[in-house]
């Protein structure tokens, strides 16, 4: 049983869980803080800048066909969620942090590799999750701040032009640059797309570093109760069924194809780490950023072990319907 549970954990968040030991135990301070906080500016420049660089425009142009699909991905990941995720925010028993993060979570979107990789082994549309996933994650550069501004406002200090200027120039002249790059890096990307996923997940450690460092310096574990986490994974384990059962029906209730209907519930229930982690380093203060994630690398992991679980049942039946 406990090789079972290991084997669903993901190495990835491991290395999350050990990133925040060690920023817990020795935390960036005094003249190192800066010095982290701008490599971790850095490293998200170089995040976005390659998220770019690997989208190409023929999934963009394929994506387009299939507006059903995508509109009612795009509709669960930045309508539904947020209204559960403001409906949960306001349960009273839960820490106002842990509400602010939960709410920033329904606001990101989608992921992109999990989602297509999850959708091939339930032998959905792997083309369409291509795309549904690539979608998500163009638009959420602009949608979730924007959505951030509109829910989010006090928690984050407020949505100046300051904020709106870093968000142009850390997420979306990167992006931009890298899409409009490919036509002479994309085969170099994808040539040596190992060790550059490599480079994602240490930039995504870096921000999470930081950020946790900022957090424990103002006092972070003093300010949270055991219970809370427990409270806070309960919560994630239920948005998730919710959103995921809700998928699954609405996609059947649309009429759409079985491997349509696959697509929708991996790319429409899943909410991106690596998205939510280098913006919420630019949408919030430093002291804030780390408790905001909390409920983010919850969720994360809850959801890979459902999708887990979910897919090879799924390819189960698709099999045995098909003979």
């Amino acid at each position: 049983m406990i090789r079972r549970i290991a084997a669903l954990l993901d190495p990835f968040v491991l290395a999350l869980i050990g990133t925040v030991l060690l920023a817990s135990a020795l935390p960036a301070r005094g003249g190192w803080a800066p010095v982290v906080d701008r490599v971790a500016d850095a490293g998200i420049v170089l995040l976005f800048f390659l998220h770019g660089a690997k989208l190409s425009r023929e999934a963009i142009v394929a994506g387009a066909r299939n507006w059903r699909l995508h509109l009612a991905t795009l509709a669960v990941t930045f309508a539904l969620f947020p209204l559960l995720g403001a409906g949960f925010g306001r349960i009273a028993f839960l820490p106002p942090e842990f509400a602010a993060g939960l709410l920033f979570l329904t606001l990101l979107p989608s992921t992109v590799q999990s989602s297509i990789a999850f959708t091939a082994i339930a032998r959905g549309n792997v083309a369409a999750a291509v795309c549904a996933a690539s979608f998500s994650n163009l638009i959420g550069i602009f949608m979730t701040p924007a959505l951030v501004a509109l829910l989010m406002g006090g928690s984050t200090g407020g949505f100046s032009w300051t904020s709106a200027e870093t968000i142009v120039l850390q997420l979306l002249l990167p992006f931009v640059a890298g899409h409009l790059l490919r036509p002479w890096i994309g085969d170099f990307v994808t040539r040596n797309k190992a060790w550059l996923g490599r480079v994602d997940r240490g930039t995504i450690l870096l921000v999470v570093y930081a950020a946790f460092g900022a957090a424990v310096v103002e006092g972070l574990w003093q300010r949270i109760a055991p219970t809370s986490l427990l409270v806070l994974a309960a919560l994630c384990l239920v948005l998730l069924g919710i959103v995921m059962g809700l998928t699954w029906a609405l996609g059947r209730t649309m009429g759409l194809s079985r491997e349509d209907a696959v697509v929708l519930l991996f790319c429409g229930s899943k909410k991106s780490l690596a998205s939510g982690v280098p913006m919420a380093g630019v949408l919030f203060p430093p002291a804030q950023v780390g408790i905001v994630l909390l409920p983010v690398m919850v969720f994360h992991q809850l959801q890979l072990i459902a999708c887990a679980l979910i897919a090879p049942k799924l390819a189960a039946a698709a099999d045995e319907a098909s003979t």
